[in-house]
């Protein structure tokens, strides 16, 4: 090289700048910016509904289920009815133990007699003895009678509002008592209430009314 060459400057820290045939690329970090500030723009446009779309969908899996309802319990008529259609009949008696209810239904030419056990929880019905030789005449009067075990306790019912624990028939006696149907009510009060049912007129007549302390049994 000779004496007259001239020293290249050194070069700067300065980026070079590109003519403007030649894009300027985009950063990382701006793309992030142009990607957030879409997906804005995307909210706002479409508001609540699409605000609903982004939230997550594990939301609608979390949410507690209802809860299912209990079972109603079987009253003395849901009793009543099961057993009569399990052994069609007349029924002389019903009362309940617990969480069962027993019920004996007479058959309507007499002969014949069920003791049944209905399931208070569910309603199921299981005979636990029947009868197909019974004296028809000594159910003469319960099969003769104008009010029925069903309308006896609707009657008490009436009279005295509470749920009904037993019914049982009561025929004519020696001193010329009329049939009637002897029913217990339990109330809310904790009273237990004893009545008395015509079997011809369906009239009411209460017998007790007492502080028992009946529990579940």
């Amino acid at each position: 090289m000779g004496g007259n060459a001239r020293c290249r400057p050194a070069r700067t820290g300065r980026p070079r700048v590109r003519g403007p045939g030649r894009p300027e690329e985009v950063q990382p970090m701006k793309r992030n910016l142009y990607v957030s500030a879409a997906a804005a723009v995307v909210l706002l446009a479409g508001g609540p509904a699409a605000a609903a779309v982004a939230a997550p969908a594990d939301a609608a899996r979390t949410a507690p289920a209802a809860a299912p309802a209990a079972p109603a319990d079987t009253t003395a008529e849901g009793a009543a009815a099961a057993a009569l259609k399990d052994y069609p009949g007349v029924i002389s008696s019903l009362d309940r133990d617990g969480n069962v209810w027993h019920v004996d239904v007479i058959t309507k030419d007499g002969k014949g007699h069920a003791e049944l056990k209905v399931d208070a929880a569910n309603g199921k019905v299981t005979r636990e003895n029947v009868d197909t030789d019974e004296d028809a005449g000594e159910h003469k009067d319960l099969l003769a009678a104008k009010v029925t075990a069903e309308q006896a306790v609707k009657a008490a019912l009436a009279a005295h509002p509470g749920e009904a624990w037993a019914v049982e028939w009561d025929s004519d006696d020696d001193n010329g008592k009329a049939a009637s149907w002897h029913v217990e009510v339990r109330g809310s009060d904790g009273k237990t209430w004893d009545g008395s049912v015509d079997a011809t007129t369906g009239k009411v007549t209460a017998l007790s009314d007492s502080d028992d302390d009946y529990g579940n049994g």
